[in-house]
């Protein structure tokens, strides 16, 4: 086992291959992403990006994009690939992003980009999915015209389940029903 995890990560030290496959849509952690291009004109548009930050204080930071590409490294065998999504990110600080102090709504600037462009990849298993919609008193006021309210979803592929904590949660091996 040692030895062959010695060779992945071997493998993985060396440059991948100069061959990139490209995808328009990618289903990962229960959601399905896809391009700002293959999106658009769609029904549902799922181009928004969340992924869970922090920086150098003790808060963590949301960063949100948009999905530009779907990329897909290897190196150097089948087994070791690596999916990445290349973004457009929002400006996370408080000249982008600004949060209701009542009803926790975020509002992302969607003309304020984040200051480093050329950190623009993340592994797909960070993302979480988000949409963007632009809240309807804003429409009045062309000052916020930019401004657009981000709606965090669930994902499709899994089941959340809330354990009470007084439940008693042991399974039942025998069924019975009640006859009157």
């Amino acid at each position: 086992m040692g030895g062959c995890t010695a060779i992945s990560l071997s493998l993985l030290s060396l440059s991948p291959e100069r061959k990139v496959k490209c995808y328009n849509e990618y289903f990962v952690n229960g959601y399905v992403f896809h391009t700002e291009e293959y999106g658009h004109g769609r029904k549902t548009y799922n181009i928004g990006v969340c992924i869970k930050g922090s920086t150098s204080s003790e808060f963590e930071v949301d960063y949100y994009s948009r999905l530009e590409e779907v990329i897909e490294l290897q190196y150097h065998s089948e087994q070791n690939r690596v999916f990445l999504f290349k973004c457009y990110w929002y400006d996370a600080t408080d000249r982008g992003i600004k949060v209701d102090p009542h009803y926790g709504l975020v509002e992302i600037n969607s003309k304020a980009r984040h200051c480093n462009v050329n950190d623009v990849f993340v592994f797909t298993k960070q993302c979480q999915q988000v949409y963007y919609t632009y809240t309807p008193s804003f429409r009045k006021n062309r000052s916020r015209v930019d401004w657009l309210s981000i709606l965090k979803t669930k994902p499709r592929g899994r089941v959340e389940i809330v354990h009470d904590e007084n439940e008693d949660t042991s399974v039942i091996d025998k069924v019975f029903q009640v006859v009157s």
